[in-house]
């Protein structure tokens, strides 16, 4: 199973473990509510699933390495009780509340929010003192003598034998308790989770020339070399930081994300290639509408070059579609809290300066508690500070340019959102120009052969791309990929031609 299919797997879980009938008991009774036990190599993106489900069906996530825990922070510490049987005092042993079974108690008092998942990873790599400790708590879902909620869901993660040796293996009575998930590493899956998570242009269209370096793990006499998927992304997130601030990204540097020496040198290799295409082929130029000189030997280029030029394009095009669809939900949110304000002033609720001030600190404090219980996404994060941002400068406005009057700031600052309205336009006009711009370029340099075709296939595979077209339309992209689907057609039909004239 690959990685996209074991998150679709855990949200379907989460439902049918929480569903409820009329009565209101669970449909399925939670003794027989199977943990899920997740097992693939280390830095596949086990942990990024349990993230985007929990955000997705928007429940809590407890996550834990378990291999961080002692038995008896697993299962609390011991103390003495007095009680009393059959008429005689006894002292016995009790147990305080599991650290990990309080943390969900503090979640769900946090969140208001009962559901959820409790996500333990390197399960099969505890110590000898916690084995039984786990075995117990996946047959009853207990730690000590505390129980996990009900409406919180079990699901362990763990790495097979080659990659760890510390891992222990479960024996049958333990995996006859769980529903056990094997998920291998696969290039075409999480390239969609890259372009949402804004993977570096130079690593996607890297592996999409070297697909066999996207996970690696290979054993010499004495030495391990691995790449991971959390390395490409990790190693995405420096060369972003370095191009800002100027800095060379070096062999070393590289290594050490992607701990592979051989893999390490052919992509710094090709990452300066790729630099240096950026400015040989000034693709600037091509999207407004230009063909530079040196644009036109593009056709006769080898492969990697054209896929490197078609990912600095495509990656330049992302940047526009992100931007879009963010301001755009930046003007909505604004738009939302300028009808709020115009409702407070005509019933005299105050001044506008104070209301935009007042609706500002409840969005921060909103926005601050959603990340401390992790229920917002990164790019929800993004979206919600840009208007916050923006709502500050409104603020200023007002109090630098306002008069008081209810009439005269309401009308401040809808102009002031006016004039943002129509500088958003002027953008969306600007990017849909630069997709048509790039589209007749690759007709030009490559005409309807397979570039245009893995162009397209690499641009409907963003969502912020597919959201820009969607609500502002495109007829090169429309032309083209008619042309690609009747194309398509036509070779369908002609092998079902040749296969029944082959039965004949």
């Amino acid at each position: 199973m690959n990685i996209k299919e074991a998150k679709e797997e855990i949200i379907h879980t989460v439902q049918a473990y929480t569903a409820k009938d009329e009565n209101g008991q669970y449909l399925i009774p939670v003794e027989k509510q199977r943990p899920m036990l997740l097992i693939g190599p280390p830095g596949i993106g086990k942990t990024a699933i349990l993230e985007q489900a929990a955000r997705q069906l928007h429940i809590n996530l407890v996550s834990y390495t378990i291999t961080h825990h002692t038995r008896q922070s697993a299962i609390g510490l011991p103390r003495i009780e007095q009680r009393s049987f059959e008429g005689k005092e006894y002292q016995v042993t009790e147990y305080t509340m599991s650290e990990i079974i309080a943390a969900i108690y503090e979640q769900i008092e946090k969140s208001g929010v009962k559901e959820g998942i409790l996500f333990l990873d390197e399960i099969n790599c505890v110590s000898e003192t916690l084995a039984p400790t786990m075995l117990q708590f996946l047959q009853y879902k207990t730690f000590g003598t505390h129980r996990v909620p009900d409406g919180f869901v079990i699901v362990t993660a763990g790495n097979p034998p080659q990659y760890n040796k510390s891992v222990r293996d479960f024996d049958i009575v333990t995996l006859d308790r769980v529903r056990r998930i094997n998920i291998e590493a696969d290039f075409d899956v999480w390239k969609e989770y890259a372009y949402d998570a804004r993977v570096h242009g130079a690593i996607l269209a890297y592996l999409e020339i070297r697909k066999d370096h996207f996970y690696s793990i290979r054993t010499e006499v004495e030495e391990r070399y691995f790449v991971t998927a959390r390395g490409w992304e990790d190693l995405s997130e420096l060369l972003y930081a370095y191009e800002k601030l100027g800095i060379r990204v070096t062999g070393d540097v590289v290594g050490e994300y992607l701990q592979d020496p051989e893999i390490a040198k052919d992509f710094v290799t090709y990452y300066e290639l790729y630099d240096k295409y950026k400015n040989l082929y000034q693709i600037p130029e091509i999207l407004t509408g230009s063909t530079p000189k040196m644009a036109e030997q593009l056709s006769g280029a080898p492969f990697d070059e054209k896929i490197s030029v078609m990912s600095l394009l495509i990656d330049a095009l992302n940047n526009e579609f992100t931007g879009y669809v963010r301001t755009l939900e930046v003007q909505k949110v604004l738009l939302s809290e300028l009808n709020e304000m115009k409702n407070s002033l005509k019933a005299q609720k105050g001044k506008a300066v104070d209301l935009i001030r007042a609706a500002r600190q409840e969005r921060e404090e909103r926005l601050a508690k959603n990340l401390d219980v992790h229920m917002v996404t990164r790019d929800e994060e993004k979206i919600e500070r840009l208007s916050l941002t923006a709502m500050a400068q409104l603020e200023k406005k007002l109090m630098l340019d306002g008069t008081g009057g209810e009439k005269s700031d309401f009308e401040l600052a809808r102009n002031w959102f006016e004039e943002r309205e129509a500088k958003r336009q002027e953008s969306v006009k600007r990017t849909g120009e630069h997709l048509t711009n790039c589209f007749a370029f690759l007709a030009r340099t490559f005409g309807e052969g397979q570039e245009m075709v893995l162009f397209l296939s690499e641009l409907s595979a963003d969502r912020y791309a597919l959201r820009f077209v969607t609500d502002n339309g495109n007829e090169a992209w429309y032309k083209y990929n008619q042309l690609l689907l009747l194309r398509d057609r036509r070779e369908d039909l002609r092998q079902e031609v040749l296969s029944l004239s082959g039965r004949l």
